[in-house]
């Protein structure tokens, strides 16, 4: 039992925004880092998408938390820990 949490304890974790969530059990997440440019040393802010399975329900907009797990299948290889915080509603936007 030990050596299961020792090994999920060493799993990536990446936290960002789902951009899609058509497929069944499936979204898309967008992670955004800060890279520092090699020859103009300007901050710039590079996009990385992951397909990652999602049990928890997750829509368009919402940030989630992902982790990385086994293969699921081609290109899914995490799986979504948590909704951090969920979008807000279209219907709601539009009446605002």
């Amino acid at each position: 039992m030990e050596q299961q949490t020792k090994a999920a304890a060493r799993r990536n974790e990446k936290v960002g925004v789902v951009v899609s969530a058509k497929a069944t059990k499936t979204v898309v997440v967008a992670v955004a880092r800060l890279v520092r440019h090699d020859l103009y040393r300007k901050t710039v802010r590079k996009t990385s998408t992951f397909m990652a399975h999602d049990e928890l329900g997750a829509q368009a907009g919402d940030t989630v938390r992902i982790v990385e797990t086994r293969p699921l299948s081609r290109l899914k290889r995490w799986r979504v820990e948590e909704i951090v915080t969920r979008a807000a509603a279209a219907g709601e936007a539009a009446r605002a």
